[in-house]
């Protein structure tokens, strides 16, 4: 008689320890507090975003092992959004006329350009741009509609775009 053929190996799922989830912030740290600082615009909020997701992350054990690194970003980009409460400002009209706000030179601080957006767009311009996140995960996450996650990264980029040619300017003057 034959034998059944096992073609895939039978494991046990991996899940990650505390210990797991202490050294993924231990060795990340320095990015998570920067995508924690870039979401929150605040030095303090940044900390305690950090601290709120660190703590997430220990309570929530059952993520396999294998999404651990994702799953801190993410609980980092949940406790941002928690606490800033981004949300569109102009939902049924984007005005570019928004786009001559002042802009401060790349090299007196190099997030300045994100750091000056509002608070909706600087989210969605870190979470999709940054953070490499679907249009659909944003929405979600933002509670809007995905046309409001596109304008406001239309505008962001734009922004952007204004402070690297005033920043070109300035080196050219």
């Amino acid at each position: 008689m034959l034998q059944p053929m096992h073609l895939l190996e039978e494991r046990a799922a991996s899940y990650p320890t505390v210990a797991d989830f202490l050294r993924t912030f231990n060795e990340e740290m320095h990015s998570l507090y920067l995508l924690s600082f870039l979401l929150t615009a605040d030095h303090d909020k940044a900390e305690q975003c950090l601290v709120s997701a660190m703590g997430d992350c220990v309570e929530g054990i059952g993520v396999l092992t294998d999404w651990a690194h994702s799953w801190t970003r993410a609980a980092v980009i949940r406790h941002a959004i928690l606490m800033i409460k981004p949300a569109p400002e102009h939902t049924d009209y984007v005005s570019f006329t928004s786009l001559k706000r002042s802009t401060v030179p790349p090299e007196s601080n190099p997030f300045a350009a994100i750091l000056l957006l509002d608070v909706f767009e600087r989210f969605v311009f870190v979470m999709s741009i940054l953070e490499e996140q679907s249009d659909e995960e944003c929405s979600i996450l933002l509670r809007c509609s995905r046309r409001e996650i596109m304008m406001a990264r239309l505008l962001a980029l734009k922004r952007q775009s204004s402070s690297d040619a005033l920043a070109e300017e300035m080196l050219q003057s």
